[in-house]
């Protein structure tokens, strides 16, 4: 019986941590999927005419927890640090308007380009659900890492991307 038991409760954790992530649509390497929008200060974005440029796209939410303990230190850490050396950084709000995203960027004080994605029309070509959500496009147009969430290690390792992928 425990034998039954312990097979019963082992079988579901097993065939879990063997699925893939069918909540994520994109993978390192592939070409980012291609998308327009406008940035709340009106500046027109294509994704497709930042080829030449290392890009870091992050999608967030303003009453994202984690959105917002990592969005300070992409602005001072990433996007203050790079910005002279080609970097873009697109921040995408996922489920806002862009009345909702210029007050935010008044109140936060962020200076990289930030866009509203009321629909979820640009998050969709990346992904089902969870943020944040951070991608970093090389200077060919392709996903050079993406990660899901903040984690200090992941950042740390991220910026590090980033500055690898700008001195080429």
């Amino acid at each position: 019986m425990k034998k039954l038991f312990l097979f019963m409760v082992l079988i579901p954790f097993f065939a879990f941590a063997q699925t893939e992530d069918t909540k994520t649509y994109t993978k390192t390497g592939q070409d980012v999927p291609k998308f327009k929008v406008t940035a709340i200060d009106g500046t027109q974005i294509d994704i497709a005419q930042l080829k030449g440029k290392v890009v870091l796209i992050n999608l967030f939410a303003t009453w994202c927890g984690p959105c917002m303990a990592e969005m300070p230190r992409v602005e001072k850490e990433i996007w203050q640090q790079y910005k002279e050396k080609g970097l873009v950084v697109i921040a995408l709000g996922r489920e806002h308007s862009k009345e909702e995203l210029v007050k935010f960027q008044k109140e936060k004080g962020f200076t990289f380009l930030i866009a509203p994605d009321p629909k979820r029309e640009v998050f969709g070509l990346f992904a089902k659900e969870s943020i944040p959500r951070n991608y970093v496009i090389d200077k060919e147009g392709k996903i050079a890492m993406q990660g899901i969430g903040y984690a200090a290690a992941e950042f740390e390792e991220m910026k590090h991307k980033i500055e690898e992928l700008l001195k080429k």
